[in-house]
Parts: C-alpha cells; structure tokens; sequence
C-alpha cells in the first residue's frame, strides 16, 4: 500500500507542483522541493497528502489577495517576495515531511500532532503575514512595540494576529476532516498561534539584520531596490528569515504537544 501511494504522490505532488511553478507560486527549485515533500506525505497517508495539499493551495490563494498592495508596501523590506524556493519550502514544510516520513518507518508517538501543529505555524505565520501586510495599518515590534516599517521581521498588527489564528484554525480543521483526531484540534490550533508569535519574537530578536547605506533604511535583502549592496545591521549572520520560519514550526509542534499532554489524566493515545 505504502508503494501504491508513493507512486501516486509522485504524480500527484508532481502535478500540483508544476501547475504551481507555471503560475509564479514556486521557483523551479521549489517545485522539485514540493514534489519531494508532497511524495513523502502521500506516502503516509492519503489524509497527510491532501492536508499538505490543502495548506498550499489556500495559502497560495492567499499570497496572490491583494499582491499589488502588499508588494508596494513591503517589496524593498522583505528578503524574498514572489516565487518560493527549495529553502522557504523546507522551512515551511520540513518539519511536516518528516513527521510524515517517521509515520512511513512506523516509529510510533506523536507524529500526526507533530506534523500537523507544524503545517499550522507555517500557515499561521503566512497567512499572518499575508493579512496584515494588505489590510493591517502601521506594524509594531512585538518586542518593542514601537512602529517599524511594513514587511520587517517581528513587526506585528491586529490584522495579522487575526489572520495567525485563522490560519491555525484552518489546518486544524483540515487535519480532522482529512483523518487526525478531532481531540488534537485544540492543541494544533494553539501550537500554530504559537508558532506564528516564536517567529515574530525570533524575527524582532536574533534574525540577521541589513542596511542599505546609500537610502539609509533596514531591509532583509543583500542588494536593496535602489541597487546598493547592503551592510549588516544587527541579529545573527546566519539567522535568516528561512532558519526562522524552521525554528517556529519546531516550536509550535512542542507547544500543541505539551497543550495535548496537559490536557490528558491518562496516557496518551496518539
């Protein structure tokens, strides 16, 4: 069975992974690193398939709502904007394709809760990012609280929290409709929200910080809009926004596992 499905993730993942490479949602590299993860949850299980399935194609959807607005408003801030790559893939769904491929070898635990409460940071951190940034007025560090410029790492907005919660919701949702216990919902919804606020706080607080010294503002890229070279600003070197967004779905899986154990009087049953 584990054969059967595999092959057809391939063709499944494949295909949706070209579609999205056709329309600018993934990068050629993207594509192969969505193919690859999308094989690995089909091979899991049907219900992991169409839940990674699910997660990409709103999230997509999303990205696309009011795309002139949000590039205008955080094209020269943000470190990448337009089509996905292999690195922002695995960062979003690393975590999600090994919890899948630890269900594939049979190695027992909390895999679906892990896997699931990862896919819902990365979508609680997107569609956070994605709401705020084109209906959120002006961002404020989360750490700080002082307005920062639209797009900058660990600014946040009542929008976009909203939008954090709604994301998380949504692949709650999805997970039980596709298979995983209804008893984790609870645990996946607050372990995305946690997740999408471990990346604001790890963006505010250690993630790699650039300048341009010819316009003088911050920005996440190496080369800012006006062409100048950047020079760096603060945070760690090697911290990116793609290290980042990797740690906070690692984090939003240990916290919906630790909501879940404290919820129960007895063992759990995963």
């Amino acid at each position: 069975m584990v054969i059967e499905r595999t092959v057809a993730g391939v063709a499944a993942a494949g295909a949706v992974a070209l579609l999205a490479r056709r329309t600018g949602s993934l990068s050629t590299s993207g594509a192969v690193a969505a193919t690859i993860t999308g094989t690995v949850a089909s091979a899991a299980s049907w219900g992991w398939g169409a839940l990674l399935i699910g997660y990409f194609v709103a999230s997509s959807l999303l990205t696309r709502m009011g795309a002139a607005k949000k590039a205008a408003r955080t094209g020269g801030v943000v470190e990448k904007g337009g089509a996905r790559d292999a690195w922002q893939v695995a960062a979003n769904g690393g975590l999600f394709a090994l919890a899948a491929l630890a269900t594939v070898a049979d190695l027992g635990g909390a895999w679906s809760l892990v896997g699931a409460a990862a896919l819902a940071s990365a979508a609680a951190d997107t569609w956070s990012t994605e709401i705020g940034s084109w209906l959120g007025g002006t961002p404020r560090s989360i750490v700080t609280l002082r307005a920062v410029t639209p797009g900058t790492s660990g600014g946040i907005t009542w929008w976009g929290s909203f939008g954090a919660a709604l994301g998380a919701a949504f692949v709650a949702a999805l997970a039980v409709a596709t298979g995983t216990s209804s008893a984790l919902a609870p645990s996946i919804i607050v372990g995305g929200v946690a997740g999408a606020f471990a990346d604001s706080l790890l963006g505010a607080a250690v993630q790699a910080r650039r300048r341009c010294p010819a316009c003088g503002v911050g920005t996440e890229r190496r080369v800012h809009d006006c062409g100048t070279a950047t020079v760096p600003a603060g945070g760690i070197s090697w911290m990116d926004n793609d290290a980042v967004n990797f740690a906070a779905t690692g984090a939003g899986a240990l916290v919906a596992i630790a909501v879940y154990l404290s919820s129960l009087r007895h063992a759990p049953q995963w």
